[in-house]
This record gives structure tokens, sequence and C-alpha cells, in this order.
């Protein structure tokens, strides 16, 4: 299902079931690109792995609490960026994506990035959307930093990654800041 098309050519939708294979062999192959920032990689070893989480994405846009989408490119699954989850009573949210090492360095993640802010303060109404990134990951950060989040601070040891803790910044943009 088709969610929004993006001005480079790319575009957002839901996952399907039938995604799980080609989902896993994308995060089989950037492995090594994702592991120093995202926890999870590592533990996403076969496709029925990634069916799950799948189905937990659509279970969680049926129950309206955010949405996980991929970003696809000429057909073919090139990264995810999605809302975690959404706290309705404060009207915020917050923003987590990553993307195909081939892929980046293009704009994609800034656009799609920048669409579901624009999904959060328009249809949606919220007040405030939050972004982490890891201190040491610039290009998450120039993300955050190119769509006018502004760094509100550093979470200290924030997340756990295998034996080490890492440092996280947190970004926000408010609606009355966005655009």
């Amino acid at each position: 299902m088709l969610l929004y098309d993006l001005p480079g050519g790319c575009s957002l939708r839901l996952f399907e079931e039938a995604d799980a294979e080609e989902l896993f062999a994308l995060v089989a192959r950037n492995r090594d690109h994702l592991r120093p920032w995202l926890p999870w990689v590592d533990g996403t070893r076969d496709a029925t792995s990634t069916l799950e989480f799948i189905r937990v994405t659509r279970r969680q846009a049926d129950a309206n609490d955010g949405i996980q989408a991929a970003i696809v490119e000429d057909g073919a699954i090139i990264g995810v960026a999605g809302f975690h989850r959404v706290d309705w009573p404060n009207r915020t949210t917050s923003i987590g994506y990553w993307l195909s090492a081939d892929r980046c360095g293009r704009g994609t993640m800034t656009e799609a990035v920048g669409m579901l802010v624009d999904v959060a303060f328009g249809p949606w109404d919220l007040n405030r959307v939050e972004l982490q990134a890891a201190v040491d990951n610039h290009r998450s950060r120039a993300v955050a930093e190119r769509l006018g989040f502004r760094q509100e601070g550093v979470r200290r040891q924030a997340e756990r990654h295998g034996d080490r803790y890492l440092d996280l910044v947190l970004y926000a943009v408010l609606a009355s800041d966005w655009r």
C-alpha cells in the first residue's frame, strides 16, 4: 500500500508479509553498516524474525500507534523510516530510520523523514517530533539538522550495544517551528 511519493523518485509504503525475505536480505547485506548504530541488527537472524517485525508494524498501524514504512526505489526496498509510537495525549512521537549503505548520500532519508514530519504535523495534528542519534552517527544527525530539528541535549549511555553504551543526541522539532 503506497503511502507517499518522495520528491527524488522513491516512495514510502507499509510493509506486507511478502516483504520478509527481501527486508531480511537487505539487513543481512547491510549488517556491518547498521551494526554500530542499531542494537537490534544482530538479533535479526532469519526471515522469520523479519516477518514477525512486519506483523508488529501492521498491528502498530492498525492500532493508530505509528507506522513503519518501507522506503522503496524502483520496486525494491532500500530502507525503513517510521514512528516508534505515538503519545496521543501529549501529541508527540519519535522517528527512527535506516538506509542501505549504497543509497546513502543522495538525500533520500532527508526526504523520507521530512515527509513523515509533514504527516505528524499535518493530518495527525501532533505538536512535537523527536529524533535520537548516536553522538558519532554523523549521517543520521545530519538528517535531523538539515530538517531544522533542534538539539536538546545528550542522553549519556542511553542505548546498549552489546558490551558498550552509546550516548544519544536528542533532537526535536515543534509544529510551530516546522517549515
